[in-house]
């Protein structure tokens, strides 16, 4: 039996944003706000720091920093384009705007400008040009380490990269740069101290990535484990930290018509891994056959969603973020109206994400108390039940549900 845990309360703790798209859908283009964006804090004192430690020597600190946490924030200014629905507001997001290609385009424009506007520039191309390419990329660069996709090589390569290596909010990764942006903002002249302590802080949030990107593959070697000594080879696998740590992760494990959530802690044995069994209901997949929206959220989320009929209507959710069953991003695409399924308007369904309870399972977990997450207790599977008959083998049959033309709906 799985440890005890108390129901989970609905008051929403880690989400992050909200958008104007939840509402019902409407002919007119819809404004999007960020869907999930690195948080804003961060891009901006990234950008700081790298502002400071490119033009701090020649324009000074403050105007170095708030120069270059402007330009850090200037690529999430996508949000701001219409969008004709909601799940083009949801894979549009980190477009254009965060690509590495179309970044060296506009950099001479952005820099020439800088140039005019800063007499202190005016000799310093080269290092301004620099700092301004610098910002924009180093955003697109850490918004492709989280799990949410970002186009860095749009238009040649329209595939979104999303590592997924750390989550939205860290305060490990953006506490450094924090401290150097508040210490720039308080200087006007440049000191040889400021440039030390941007250097450290630029090394120290890249040491964490670092750090990160090594701990996921720690996760996802445990996992793959774990799956091995249970006989099942998962079609693919994601391992994602959970909120606001680099810890305690999610490896989410893909095998036919189900999927697994494993939460694990980087160090420990079994006895401290949890895993809990869903369903991904891939035969309502007959009754999108078709279906833009739907087909949108399954490329853009890799492969990694689940399909759910509430009422009347026909649900897709991305499994990568939030976590079961109130993920962040979840669309009603289609509707049944009398005996036949059609196509609707997309519409984000609002969820709450998290409360106390999860609070305490996440603290339990990364402080090596092994817990049971109540939202999910329903779907806790040991790994007796995991070697079971059902998970030895994939059925073909089930394999085959996402391409069936045949619409069973309950």
């Amino acid at each position: 039996m799985p440890p005890t845990s108390r129901s989970a309360t609905a008051w929403p703790v880690w989400q992050i944003s909200a958008t104007a798209n939840s509402a019902c859908p409407s002919a007119a283009p819809t404004w999007s706000a960020d869907p999930r964006p690195m948080d804003s804090l961060t891009q901006f004192v990234l950008g700081a720091g790298i502002g400071v430690a490119v033009l701090g020597p020649r324009v000074g600190p403050r105007r170095a920093a708030i120069a270059g946490g402007l330009l850090g924030s200037l690529p999430d200014l996508d949000v701001l384009m219409p969008s004709s629905d909601a799940v083009d507001a949801f894979v549009s997001h980190r477009g254009f705007s965060h690509s590495l290609v179309v970044q060296a385009v506009v950099t001479p424009i952005i820099g020439e400008g800088m140039t005019r506007f800063i007499a202190a520039l005016r000799r310093q191309r080269l290092a301004t040009y620099a700092a301004v390419y610098l910002c924009l990329a180093t955003h697109a660069l850490l918004d492709g380490l989280t799990v949410y996709g970002t186009k860095l090589l749009w238009p040649l390569v329209m595939e979104p990269y999303g590592v997924g290596s750390i989550f939205i909010i860290d305060i490990l990764y953006t506490l450094p740069l924090l401290v150097a942006a508040v210490w720039a903002l308080c200087l006007r002249q440049w000191t040889r101290r400021m440039g030390v302590v941007v250097g450290v802080a630029l090394a120290l949030s890249s040491a964490y990535q670092a750090w990160c990107f090594g701990a996921q593959r720690i996760a996802t070697a445990r996992a793959e484990s774990i799956l091995l000594r249970a006989g099942i080879t998962a079609e693919r696998m994601l391992a994602i930290p959970t909120p606001f740590n680099s810890y305690f992760w999610r490896v989410i494990a893909l095998h036919g018509d189900r999927y697994l959530n494993i939460y694990l802690p980087l160090f420990g044995g079994p006895e401290r891994t949890t895993i809990h069994d869903h369903p991904r209901n891939l035969d309502l997949a007959g009754c999108l056959m078709g279906n833009a929206a739907y087909d949108r959220v399954a490329w853009f989320s890799r492969g990694y969603y689940r399909l759910d009929q509430r009422g009347d209507e026909i649900t897709v959710s991305d499994l990568r973020m939030g976590l079961t069953p109130d993920y962040v991003f979840q669309y009603a695409v289609a509707q049944r109206i009398g005996d036949r399924v059609q196509a609707m308007a997309p519409r984000r369904i609002s969820s709450p994400r998290g409360g106390w309870d999860d609070i305490k399972w996440l603290f339990a977990n990364i402080t090596h108390t092994r817990s049971v997450r109540a939202r999910e207790g329903a779907a806790w599977v040991g790994m007796a039940a995991l070697t079971g008959a059902r998970h030895k083998t994939t059925d073909q049959k089930t394999m085959e549900l996402g391409n069936s033309s045949t619409c069973k709906l309950r």
